[in-house]
């Protein structure tokens, strides 16, 4: 009888045992490795494709598709990123984020010249004007107008005009090709002897966002062998900063 009662616990204790390990392990094991494969695939494909993306692409697509129109708008020169950080501010505090959706001041990367040594340095493109995407209301013109540092609206104060598409993207724009052609225009520059300017003298821009515009000299710094030009955007005269090798005589 002792023999009977140890045969049914041996012959018990491997059902109870193995049933869990053999029956639940695999049915639980098989949908989380499903769903692990299911997944992975559809976050790598978002990524890369985000990855890949054109930036003038995406850009222009941003452009065409954002709600509100392009303004812009003169401000203080230098003051351009202190106009927008207290614009931001003023559009929240006043529950205008229906109304005033973006602040922009361009930058570009450029070159300077002190001391002999060549420095590459971060600055606004056009000094005195931050541009705002914005649907136009007295309220909106108003929460944009009183904002320290600014000084009016381009064109007509009271109801101006927005930017076209083309106009707008060409601001926003990141520079395409610069270095490789920084690159080529110094390398005619040594190639040649530099030009003698003149204050008041005629010049046409030869590189970067206001290439092919006319400019009229405004100051020379020959040991640096830059000059301060005067260039008309909006109807109205913007000095830029250029080297001797962005202009070219008319």
């Amino acid at each position: 009888m002792h023999d009977d009662l140890a045969n049914e616990a041996l012959d018990t204790t491997p059902e109870v045992a193995d049933a869990p390990e053999s029956g639940e392990a695999p049915e639980n094991a098989a949908p989380a490795e499903e769903a692990e494969g299911a997944e992975a695939p559809v976050v790598l494909d978002e990524n890369s494709e985000s990855a890949v993306e054109d930036p003038v692409v995406a850009l222009k697509r941003h452009l065409r598709s954002a709600p509100g129109e392009w303004y812009v708008i003169h401000s203080y020169s230098g003051h351009e990123n202190r106009v927008k950080t207290q614009l931001l501010t003023r559009t929240e505090t006043q529950d205008m984020e229906d109304y005033i959706f973006q602040v922009e001041v361009p930058m570009e990367d450029a070159t300077e010249v002190k001391n002999g040594q060549k420095k590459i340095v971060r600055r606004v493109r056009i000094p005195g004007y931050v541009y705002v995407r914005m649907d136009l209301t007295e309220a909106s013109w108003r929460v944009v107008r009183d904002t320290p540092g600014v000084t009016g609206f381009v064109g007509n104060s009271t109801d101006p005009v927005p930017l076209s598409f083309d106009e707008i993207y060409s601001l926003l724009a990141p520079s395409v090709n610069l270095p490789e052609k920084k690159k080529s225009s110094s390398s005619k520059a040594k190639e040649k002897a530099i030009p003698a300017f003149e204050v008041g003298e005629s010049v046409t821009v030869m590189d970067g966002p206001f290439e092919t515009m006319p400019a009229t000299i405004a100051d020379i710094d020959n040991t640096n062998q830059k000059l301060r030009v005067l260039v008309s955007i909006f109807g109205r005269e913007t000095p830029l900063e250029l080297g001797f090798e962005q202009v070219a005589k008319i």
